[in-house]
């Protein structure tokens, strides 16, 4: 298994669209860049919607490579150049971890019941139990490829990131802060959240553990 990095948005979806091509339309993959631009700008099963172009698609592709993810089908023949992941030589993923892993690349953050909802055509989840120990397992890889986030007031479920773009705090933390230098107060303030926030996640991770536990014994 590779050690953390760090991809783009462009190669975060570049990786999600061959991981979901591949096991949704097996006889169209490996994909040409065509096929690839359309499968990454796709309207359904996107968020956000993105707008890449064949030279966005070039420089991902390349970075991808970089970090031995994806590139150039080893295998391919004819003419037209096509691209395949190499996510089982990194990674050895079972089927319900790449199911659940490519299901947060393409959408962002998810409940354990969407996400069992959005990886239906890839891997059948039988019940939410099964979906959170898949979760379990990639939260236990060394490093961490997925991440529970605090939960969101007024839900009744945590949601999950995955973990290929950076640390989970790019996720929890606002994009933007005020315009204004913040002052001792709101560092004050900020650290009480994240603590807050860390108690309510070794909270949730006990709960999870025992349920595991107890399906499993």
């Amino acid at each position: 298994m590779p050690d953390s990095f760090h991809l783009t948005a462009a190669e975060a979806r570049v990786l999600g669209a061959l991981m979901e091509k591949e096991a949704t339309t097996p006889e169209y993959y490996p994909l040409s860049l065509n096929a690839l631009v359309n499968a990454c700008n796709q309207r359904s099963n996107r968020e956000p919607v993105m707008n890449l172009d064949e030279d966005d698609l070039r420089q991902a592709l390349n970075g991808l490579e970089s970090k031995q993810l994806a590139g150039r089908a080893r295998s391919a023949e004819g003419r037209v150049t096509k691209y395949e992941h190499w996510l089982g030589e990194a990674f050895n993923f079972s089927r319900a971890e790449g199911a659940l892993v490519c299901a947060l690349v393409l959408r962002g953050p998810q409940t354990p019941g969407e996400l069992r909802g959005r990886t239906e055509r890839i891997h059948q989840f039988a019940e939410i139990a099964d979906v959170l120990a898949g979760l379990e397992k990639l939260m236990q890889r060394e490093p961490p490829v997925v991440a529970v986030l605090p939960r969101q007031p007024g839900t009744k479920e945590s949601r999950y990131a995955h973990l290929l773009s950076g640390p989970v705090e790019s996720i929890i933390l606002p994009a933007t802060e005020s315009a204004s230098a913040p002052n001792a107060a709101s560092h004050e303030e900020r650290i009480s959240r994240l603590e807050a926030a860390v108690e309510v996640l070794r909270q949730e991770m006990a709960a999870l553990r025992q349920r595991i536990d107890a399906l499993t014994g």
